[in-house]
């Protein structure tokens, strides 16, 4: 099979290293700015859409625009594409596995969640035999990273924030990580599959960079260790889904998940929790998560039907909670308990739902943290 990569860097040159040493793909042409990067690049991309021979189009360029563009263009040349951007297909997947569809093409995007740990796979090989209960994890590494550090290390935020990015492990711009916007994204890829629904960024989604050394230090104390992880549940047609700090007790295996390692764990009736552990992010293995793609389409391999016809609408009334609030006064409400360390005050709440949350919080900037079932 001829394919053609869009950008080169990162993942587009681990994409195109591991494609050299297999026998039944050549790439082709690569899209490429840069025309001294490699022989093949050119920065026409119609010269790739008119090119009849190239079959499929990896999309590894990032971001909303033009990957867009790119990838409608592909598919509407009936060419199959395979993505690892979680921005762009978490806003546009509808689109996508619509007009492959109907341009009889393949749209695929194992890498977009969870880099090469193959939890997309699992999650449909799941729903073949029964229905998926929840899901949950820690999606993004950066965050699991800057965590582990303040933990271990007792640094401040900003301090393990600047030691992420000095080690490649975050952008120059790190909101996308702090901020939860990746981890929202990759809850709605992961909802598609488990759920057979298309939701939107409406859910609750609180950044974790308001959390400071003094709540390590505190928590550390009671016994809890903080991760920053997302979640989904359905009950009927609405469905349930967050992205926000956990407290999870010392010796919990989602506690032990260290430096930028990612964990997704799915539940269901016979299974049981399914966990799916590694590296959730970087060159060679996203690379080999996309080249996996590539050969199941080659050989037409499908693990389950995509389909997005459930409706579901969001609900923040949908199940009950434990949570942890931290302010600099204490909160007026029926709490729990209320503990003061330093100039912080604790507020362990009942078991409330994300509708009461947000009453409480009133958009304030406190940190607000769950304490995890799980």
């Amino acid at each position: 099979m001829k394919i053609a990569i869009l950008g080169f860097g990162t993942v587009g040159s681990g994409v195109y290293e591991i494609a050299k040493t297999l026998k039944n793909i050549e790439v082709k042409k690569v899209l490429e700015k840069d025309l001294s990067k490699i022989n093949i690049a050119t920065n026409n991309y119609d010269e790739i859409i008119n090119d009849k021979e190239v079959e499929l189009v990896v999309e590894c360029m990032g971001g909303l625009h033009p990957a867009y563009e790119f990838i409608m263009k592909a598919i509407q040349n009936k060419k199959s594409v395979v993505s690892a951007n979680k921005a762009v297909i978490a806003k546009y997947l509808d689109e996508f596995l619509k007009t492959a569809k109907e341009n009889n093409v393949e749209f695929r995007f194992e890498a977009s969640v969870g880099g090469g740990i193959p939890c997309l796979a699992g999650i449909q090989k799941i729903r073949r035999v029964e229905n998926i209960d929840k899901f949950y994890g820690i999606f993004n590494g950066t965050s699991n990273f800057i965590l582990d550090n303040m933990y271990r290390l007792e640094n401040e935020f900003f301090t393990s924030l600047k030691t992420a990015q000095k080690l490649g492990y975050t952008e120059a711009d790190p909101s996308a990580d702090i901020d939860g916007y990746d981890v929202t994204n990759k809850v709605i890829i992961s909802f598609v599959l488990a759920y057979d629904g298309f939701i939107k960024n409406e859910f609750l989604c609180f950044a974790m960079k308001n959390i400071t050394k003094e709540d390590i230090l505190y928590f550390k104390k009671q016994g809890f260790v903080a991760k920053y992880i997302g979640e989904a549940t359905t009950k009927g047609n609405e469905y349930e889904a967050s992205v926000m700090l956990n407290l999870f007790p010392i010796n919990a295996l989602a506690a032990n998940v260290l430096s930028n390692y990612n964990i997704v764990t799915v539940q269901s009736h016979t299974m049981g929790e399914v966990k799916f552990y590694g590296q959730g992010a970087g060159k060679l293995p996203t690379a080999n998560a996309i080249i996996q793609d590539i050969l199941d389409i080659q050989a037409k391999i499908s693990f389950n039907p995509i389909s997005i016809e459930k409706k579901y609408t969001y609900s923040s009334n949908l199940f009950k909670h434990k949570y942890v609030i931290r302010s600099n006064e204490e909160l007026k409400g029926n709490f729990e308990r209320i503990d003061r360390d330093g100039n912080n005050f604790y507020h362990y709440t009942k078991e409330i739902t994300q509708a009461d949350l947000l009453k409480l919080v009133e958009e304030k900037d406190y940190l607000v943290v769950k304490l995890s079932e799980y």
